[in-house]
């Protein structure tokens, strides 16, 4: 049995030299294939669009930060202009035909303005055998808005606040400092890994230590932690009911008490009950560690005293004065100009100081006259 090889197009009626069987059905759209109908290649080509292309594209970008909103959320995107971000979206929304092969584009963007790029697009491919080429215009508009997170950083959101203080005493200029930089340096971590939400929103020293606010609970908890890792002391968190949210949820927010131990590092203290003279504080992690400065021995408080032994405050090590050796006695003594009066006093000579040294820094107390170490290199374990 045989078949007509011969066909006729359904558009014009003309004939059609080849079995219809072997034509390619033309596509509804881009990206579909048609109804089982066969034409010719002049109705074919009459219909037929290389490419599909949307008459506009809007970019939505955050005015403050230069986020750029794509699918549902806000995307960091680190770009100085948004012409590469236009490219990447109009690519993303052009429709090439499937029955075009061999396809080769190019775009070349056109700055109207600075809200406005025209996105010249051209395209070649091969179509039925017959080579193809089509120029497409797409408008795209940046919309300047403002993101989720700049408008919380904006309203001075926050979800929680660390309270850093310590006890019976006021933090020090570096425990402050340190807390600050420590709050920083854990929202530039988050944001590195994609965390949109972290931000400190507010950092403000007090009287009596540091107030830290930031955007969540999360934060808030890891800079708390991470002050007791390197300073010792401890923290406690309560939670205060602000507003519900859309849902009808209850939204807390959490404050974070930091107790810092009563004794900083670089602190002199006078142990009471302990006649092994002042004690240079160089740790409060855990219990309290120092060098004592009559000897220079390594002092360590015992697990029941803790961080917080039973002491008198001398000040700090950063108070001492350099004053003159006018000889070393022996190796437990060495005599010295007192700052104050200049006058020539035998004080006590800890091991850590230099025999052959013409100048010591000295810390006067109400405990005496003391060789304290040169740097801080001298304080660690």
């Amino acid at each position: 049995m045989t078949t007509d090889a011969r066909g006729f197009c359904p558009e014009c009626g003309d004939s059609l030299e080849v079995d219809p069987a072997e034509r390619t059905p033309l596509p509804d759209a881009v990206g579909q294939r048609g109804k089982a109908q066969k034409l010719c290649d002049a109705c074919y080509f009459d219909r037929f669009d290389l490419v599909d292309a949307p008459e506009e594209i809007q970019v939505q970008v955050c005015a403050r930060c230069g986020a750029l909103y794509r699918g549902n959320r806000w995307v960091d995107v680190d770009a100085d202009d948004y012409t590469d971000i236009a490219i990447e979206e109009v690519s993303g929304a052009l429709g090439i035909h499937l029955d075009a092969h061999d396809v080769a584009w190019q775009v070349d963007p056109e700055q109207v303005d600075q809200n406005n790029i025209r996105m010249h697009c051209y395209f070649s491919g091969v179509v039925r055998g017959t080579a193809v080429e089509e120029e497409v215009v797409v408008p795209v508009k940046i919309s300047r808005q403002t993101c989720q997170r700049c408008g919380r950083i904006a309203g001075d959101y926050y979800a929680s606040i660390v309270q850093v203080r310590a006890v019976d005493r006021d933090p020090t200029p570096e425990e402050v400092e340190r807390a600050d930089v420590i709050a920083h340096d854990i929202v530039a971590e988050m944001e590195a890994t994609g965390d949109r939400d972290a931000f400190v929103t507010e950092s403000k020293e007090t009287d009596d230590g540091i107030d830290i606010k930031v955007s969540t609970s999360n934060i808030g908890k890891k800079i708390a932690a991470k002050m007791v890792e390197e300073f010792g002391g401890s923290y406690s968190d309560s939670e205060t009911l602000v507003t519900e949210d859309e849902d009808g949820n209850e939204v807390y927010r959490v404050t974070y008490a930091v107790r810092l131990p009563p004794y900083a590092p670089g602190e002199i203290i006078d142990l009471r009950d302990d006649d092994g003279g002042p004690v240079l504080v160089k740790s409060v992690r855990g219990n309290l560690k120092g060098r004592r400065l009559t000897t220079g021995e390594q002092y360590e408080a015992t697990y029941e005293e803790g961080d917080a032994p039973d002491a008198r405050r001398l000040g700090f090590v950063d108070e001492a004065e350099e004053t003159t050796v006018v000889t070393v006695e022996d190796e437990h003594a060495v005599q010295v100009l007192d700052p104050e009066t200049y006058r020539s006093k035998t004080i006590a000579r800890p091991e850590y100081m230099d025999a052959d040294a013409d100048t010591v820094p000295v810390f006067k107390s109400r405990a005496g006259l003391h060789v304290v170490p040169e740097d801080a290199a001298e304080m660690e374990e």
